[in-house]
């Protein structure tokens, strides 16, 4: 009986163990790895919905002087703002289009510059490419920024990828440095959101390195305590 035993424990329990024990060795090697894979294809998506909501930002404020306290707002913006977009047609290097163009200026001498440029857009529209002028108008948002984008979704923009809904933190103030008014926001996404499922130690971990080196521990753009021209913590 006790050579029966032996033999078990010789040739199928202590086997059994070895690949076990091998099998626990490289699931703790390769666990951290997945973990980064994971964190770097996370960080991808969340870098590129903060880059939306910066492009917004600037849009929003080119327009209002300051940038949006709410996503909410940014998103209204999206769906039903506009902007003023200057087209440029013609080059003043041009001698000769520059002489027709204050040919055709002298002709509407009592008209404002605006209406004259308007006036000339329509000369342009018509036929005559021969002129120099700049011409402002007013187009929906949505026409403008992120068009062909398959990938953009103004409803989701302010959700956490990966996080089942939770909503990105984002504020906004104005700030005044060295007597000057400066709009500033953020907009951030903590790791305990972006990276929701993953091993929860490695993420605890993480969240930890990033303090001890004094760093957001997560994703944010821009910031409403020193001005950094909106830039990412990820650039």
């Amino acid at each position: 009986m006790n050579g029966i035993v032996k033999k078990l424990l010789c040739y199928l329990i202590l086997p059994l163990l070895i690949v076990l024990l091998g099998w626990l060795i490289v699931k703790s090697v390769m666990k951290p790895v997945e973990f980064n894979k994971q964190k770097a294809a996370r960080e991808q998506v969340g870098i590129q919905r903060l880059k939306d909501i910066r492009d917004l930002q600037v849009a929003f404020n080119s327009v209002n002087g300051h940038f949006a306290s709410t996503l909410d707002s940014l998103k209204d913006f999206y769906k039903k703002g506009e902007m003023s977009v200057t087209m440029q047609v013609g080059s003043r290097d041009d001698s000769l289009a520059m002489a027709h163009t204050d040919a055709v200026k002298k002709t509407y001498r009592k008209v404002n510059e605006q209406e004259l440029n308007q006036i000339l857009y329509k000369l342009y529209q018509q036929g005559d490419k021969n002129l120099v002028f700049s011409v402002t108008s007013k187009i929906p948002v949505r026409d403008t920024l992120f068009n062909g984008r398959t990938n953009f979704s103004v409803d989701s923009l302010d959700v956490v990828p990966f996080s089942g809904g939770d909503k990105i933190e984002m504020s906004s103030i104005v700030k005044t440095v060295s007597g000057v008014a400066v709009p500033l926001f953020e907009a951030k996404m903590p790791y305990k959101q972006l990276l929701k499922g993953l091993d929860n130690q490695l993420r605890i971990n993480l969240d930890a390195e990033r303090r001890e080196s004094d760093r957001y521990e997560g994703l944010q753009v821009g910031s409403i305590t020193s001005p950094n021209n909106n830039a990412g913590n990820w650039e």
